[in-house]
């Protein structure tokens, strides 16, 4: 990751984080104190050096001696709230182990004021941080460094001469990194040679410094009569205990610690993560995750006068979420046989488990509904239908077990790797499960293969999953199948540093009259823009949807709030705009842009709307086979 490079991956979120990128920091812009000094000589950041005293959470103090004693001192300033921190955390207890048998001492600076001890604890010990924590309650450990940023490194010589401040290298994903400059410093220290690069600027979150009251002027939104609610209704899906998001705003004391950024992520519309453009196609309500201008006007009006609490009797009671299945008790709930393991450290992993329903007869759904099993590494989930075997082989059978990494399924980027027979539904966070109509369902063919994809974000430390579907069987009489229909372009190639290259697909045409009820764009790493819509045959053209800014990160299935109808002959178009050029700060070819074309790996793209059809002419009028029982936790 470039200096100024925004943090995408959660909300990656995942992926659902809020981020802040330092940005526009002089050399010592936010600096107090000692720390605030300028550079003296080569190789250093300040010319007076720092004394300090400080006490860790096990309650032993450390003051100039401890300094004194080693060659150098990393200070850690860290969060554990932080997605970015975390990521990093493998990174850094390498980099304490290798660097304490040379003479150098590390230690962590937690100075977040929303962030307890225990917390803070509990944290360091599932990373195997071994060095010793500081809570700088009110960040005065964190001012005399002159720290900014979570996370970012200082180094002091024995002198406690500020020698390096700055990133600890310049990507987030390890596997990416290009510049080590935490370690090119502590090198050139102990080898008694100018630091090359005394300051760098970290990239991470925003401290969050301990502050008093603040009183509500009039006029001034309050926590209490205007924010609340609207962090209860657009927020709180995620941001809780045990969700996807990193941290919770379900109190004061939690939302006033993130208000600075809640202003920046929902002003520039990355929260909630909502993409398609609003009138572009009209969606169902209760899956939007929307905000409108009035809300994001208070959210930076309520930030800007210092997230004042207001009259503490008029905050709205704690928002209430159902409990285990929203489908109701789920008649078949899939899983796979394993629990799936992730590394602490590296690149996201799309991960395909190939489930063996065993169905001896065909079994027509009207609800799916995906529990991962581990919210804190699980970014989305789609269920591929694979039911039309070669030679009575299923393409997913032999693709799983591919990586030969003793590992339950396979790896691939984008799709599932072979052409499924439908898309049976999925995850995304703060998406609700859907529930068909009277009438209407998914068919799974008898013998067929479920595929689950779920894309996996890493944490900084070892994690396992084991998610599951939960299936429910059609109670009524069936009438309509719902239809998978693919536009799409296969034979494009984007040219290399091209910042704007347009793609359309074949246009689609409607067989026989239909209506839409979901659509699902999709594209990789280059996207930039996807617009999708139908022209009738009289010409009237119908807007499906539009993505302006699109984000592998936070793709969806969108389902329109009435069917679309669409008649015999209707064309389905689609117009998408790539970026393949250097400033594209998610183009995996970034340093060196190449040619890309249609394919299933990270460095490749695609073109393609998945749509859900229903045929006016079907009328199946088919009983429901499937018997109303549950088969828990594996397959039948």
């Amino acid at each position: 990751m470039r200096t100024g490079e925004s943090i995408s991956r959660w909300g990656i979120g995942g992926l659902a984080a809020i981020v802040a990128v330092t940005a526009g920091i002089g050399a010592f812009g936010g600096q107090t104190g000692e720390g605030a000094k300028s550079a003296g000589r080569a190789g250093t950041t300040q010319a007076a050096p720092l004394r300090l005293r400080f006490t860790d959470l096990a309650g032993k103090s450390y003051g100039q001696a401890e300094i004194a004693a080693h060659k150098a001192t990393i200070f850690l300033i860290l969060s554990a709230q932080c997605p970015v921190c975390n990521v990093y955390a493998p990174r850094l207890a390498g980099l304490a182990e290798t660097y304490g048998n040379q003479g150098v001492a590390v230690y962590g600076v937690y100075p977040d004021r929303q962030e307890t001890a225990g917390e803070i604890t509990r944290s360091a010990q599932e990373r195997a941080l071994t060095f010793p924590i500081i809570k700088d309650s009110k960040g005065a450990l964190a001012d005399r460094l002159g720290a900014t940023t979570t996370p970012q490194a200082i180094v002091v010589d024995a002198t406690g001469v500020v020698r390096y401040r700055g990133r600890i290298d310049d990507n987030s994903v390890a596997t990416k990194i290009t510049s080590h400059d935490l370690t090119d410093a502590l090198d050139a220290l102990l080898a008694g040679n100018p630091v090359p690069h005394p300051q760098t600027e970290a990239f991470g979150c925003a401290i969050r410094r301990t502050s008093g009251p603040v009183a509500a002027a009039s006029g001034v939104p309050t926590y209490a009569t205007h924010v609340a609610a609207i962090l209860r209704a657009k927020c709180e899906t995620c941001h809780r205990p045990g969700e996807v998001a990193p941290f919770s705003l379900q109190t004061y004391e939690q939302a006033s610690a993130w208000a600075a950024d809640i202003k920046r992520y929902t002003a520039n519309r990355q929260m909630p993560p909502w993409k398609p453009v609003a009138n572009y196609g009209v969606f169902q309500e209760e899956h939007e995750r929307t905000l409108t201008d009035a809300e994001r006007t208070t959210l930076a009006k309520w930030a800007d006068a210092g997230a004042p609490l207001g009259d503490p009797k008029q905050v709205p009671p704690p928002r209430s979420f159902p409990q285990g299945w929203r489908i109701g008790q789920p008649d078949l709930i899939i899983t796979p046989e394993k629990e799936y393991h992730l590394t602490a450290d590296g690149d996201d992993v799309y991960r395909n488990f190939v489930i063996k329903t065993n169905f001896t007869e065909d079994r027509y759904i009207s609800g799916i509904e995906a529990h991962p099993g581990n919210r804190a590494i699980v970014h989305h989930i789609i269920a591929y239908i694979d039911g039309n075997p070669a030679n009575g082989v299923y393409a997913s059978d032999k693709l799983d077990g591919k990586d030969n990494d003793g590992q339950p399924g396979y790896t691939s980027f984008g799709g599932p790797g072979f052409v499924p027979a439908g898309i049976l539904g999925g995850w995304v966070p703060g998406n609700d499960p859907h529930i068909l109509s009277d009438g209407l369902a998914v068919f799974i063919p008898k013998g067929a293969r479920l595929v689950l994809q779920v894309h996996y974000h890493k944490d900084g430390k070892p994690e396992t999953d084991k998610t599951q579907i939960g299936l429910r069987f059609c109670r009524t009489t069936v009438e309509k199948l719902v239809q998978p229909a693919f536009g799409f372009n296969f034979g494009f190639k984007i040219p290399p540093g091209d910042p704007h290259y347009e793609v359309r697909n074949y246009d689609m045409t409607i067989g026989e009259d239909s209506h839409a009820i979901a659509i699902t764009p999709h594209m990789h790493l280059l996207g930039r823009e996807m617009k999708v819509w139908a022209t009738l045959p009289d010409g009237t053209e119908k807007p499906l949807v539009w993505i302006n800014d699109w984000d592998f990160n936070w793709q969806g299935t969108y389902w329109f709030q009435d069917p679309v109808a669409l008649p015999k002959g209707t064309k389905i178009h689609l117009i998408s705009n790539y970026d393949n050029s250097p400033q594209n700060l998610r183009n995996p070819n970034r340093t060196h842009p190449k040619e890309v074309g249609w394919g299933e790996q990270t460095t490749d793209e695609m073109c393609v709307v998945f749509m859900a059809l229903t045929h006016d002419s079907e009328h199946l009028a088919l009983k429901p086979t499937a018997p109303n029982q549950t088969i828990a936790a594996k397959t039948p």
